[in-house]
């Protein structure tokens, strides 16, 4: 009788732990490492690409802003969209690897954006081109937060922060010159090349600077971020060179006067919220607060004595003043602007289009400048508001209640994680629940801040950081939320 080979039996079959080294006592392949590991490493190499394009997808919605106004002004209108064919490309490379994010967010986004696509061409405004740029957010970038959630891990979250904190030393350099320069000079220029500037009206006859991003509320959105990230790493300070945790933090008190934005500042004053609920919280997170609070008096004291600092705390103030006097004080602009601009997409009728709206994408810029020539809030300025007119009351509620059980969810998850010594993501949540909640998607900037930390707030959930546990945890996440 023929010498038929055996085929080995598995780690899992024989009893044997999966980690055990290949030694005498187990089966060799022919000087291979045995299936499972091959396959094992197949499989992460797969994950690493679409990884590796994540972290593309975060460097382009930096750095995009620079592209499309300094070094290929040429090419400002088709870099608008550079992000969305990585993210779909992305997407579609998940569902053939199997990992791809299935979820009721995610299925109900898919179908949310589909419908929309359909009534808006059949119903609403007529323009395919103008459907599929709205329908995009909802097809295409918010399932991909879904995406980072499930093959990144904290490990990966804790890496985009270093970055973050780096990234916000020459940003910082960089507005102080925006703010200091006129719309006429180079670092100024617009979209396109525009000598008319990229800065926005803010007061004593300064503009708000845009940084390395096309509109000034990048500026705003990345020292939100990096904001959340400082709040981290002053806790966990292990974790990164205490040089850098000190030249971002001053990048950080520099870039809140210099901005001449009122929302970075009270994203400020959430994040150190955030922060005095982790010290409630635990021992450990206490003593590091009183560290925190002296290293920004020292930082803050010793930029007050240089003059371009001042300056910048001058126009901030009479920003503030002009701002307060026209909405009414800080209740007013709280209340009229954030909460009554949420109020409103429910209680009120913002047209007589139907209950499927004017069509989505018809109330961002690019379908105004489609359909009218010129860019103008067609439907609505804020988010609540341009989701309900643009889908109609039953679409658009649906797609806010989404945002509402995800932000809130994540919040509840990160608490919990906070309390049992894992303050990540309950910092990324001092920024990521009102982006989750009402963060603007109409502008393709605050679309990626929206993808981006709420992908990231997903991923610190996995603790671990690998694959595979950061999958289930993941799935089971987005599940129970």
């Amino acid at each position: 009788m023929a010498n038929v080979p055996t085929t080995p039996a598995s780690p899992a079959a024989s009893g044997s732990p999966a980690n055990v080294p290949v030694s005498a006592a187990t089966p060799v392949w022919h000087g291979q490492p045995p299936p499972q590991r091959r396959q094992e490493a197949t499989s992460a190499k797969k994950y690493r690409a679409i990884r590796l394009g994540l972290f593309a997808y975060f460097w382009l919605l930096i750095l995009e802003g620079a592209l499309r106004k300094w070094f290929l002004p040429g090419l400002a209108t088709p870099l608008l969209i550079l992000r969305d064919p990585l993210a779909l490309g992305l997407l579609l490379m998940a569902v053939r690897r199997g990992v791809f994010p299935r979820s009721g967010f995610v299925t109900s986004l898919l179908l949310l954006g589909t419908v929309s696509f359909v009534t808006a061409v059949l119903l609403g405004h007529g323009n395919p081109i103008v459907a599929a740029y709205g329908a995009r957010t909802l097809l295409v970038h918010l399932p991909l937060m879904f995406l980072m959630g499930r093959v990144m891990g904290q490990r990966d979250v804790v890496r985009i922060g270093k970055w973050t904190l780096l990234i916000a030393v020459p940003m910082a350099v960089l507005i102080v010159l925006q703010f200091y320069s006129p719309q006429s000079a180079w670092v100024n220029r617009g979209v396109g090349g525009d000598e008319a500037g990229s800065g926005f009206s803010g007061a004593l006859g300064y503009f708000r600077p845009s940084g390395t991003f096309s509109f000034t509320n990048g500026t705003t959105l990345f020292f939100s971020l990096c904001g959340a990230y400082l709040g981290y790493f002053w806790i966990k300070s292990k974790q990164i060179d205490s040089r850098l945790l000190v030249a971002a933090t001053a990048a950080f008190l520099v870039a809140i006067p210099f901005s001449i934005s009122r929302a970075l500042l009270f994203q400020a004053v959430l994040c150190a919220g955030f922060a005095l609920v982790l010290a409630s919280m635990r021992a450990e997170y206490s003593r590091r607060l009183p560290l925190l609070a002296a290293a920004i008096a020292v930082a803050f004291a010793a930029l007050a004595m240089t003059p371009f600092f001042e300056k910048g705390v001058e126009v901030m103030t009479a920003r503030f003043t002009s701002a307060s006097k026209s909405e009414g004080g800080l209740a007013g602009t709280l209340g009229e602007r954030f909460l009554g601009g949420m109020a409103a997409a429910v209680t009120e009728k913002t047209d007589d289009s139907g209950v499927f709206g004017v069509g989505i994408g018809l109330g961002t810029n690019v379908g105004a400048k489609l359909t009218t020539g010129g860019k103008a809030f067609l439907v609505a300025e804020d988010e609540w508001q341009r989701t309900v007119g643009e889908l109609g009351p039953i679409l658009g509620l649906g797609v806010i209640a989404l945002r509402v059980l995800l932000a809130f969810g994540l919040l509840s998850k990160a608490y919990r994680k906070a309390t049992m010594g894992d303050p990540l993501p309950w910092m990324l949540m001092s920024f990521g629940f009102l982006q989750l909640l009402n963060g603007g998607t109409a502008q393709p900037t605050a679309l990626g801040f929206v993808t981006v930390t709420g992908g990231l707030v997903l991923a610190s959930l996995n603790a671990s950081g690998t694959i595979d546990q950061g999958r289930k945890r993941a799935v089971s996440m987005v599940g129970a939320t």
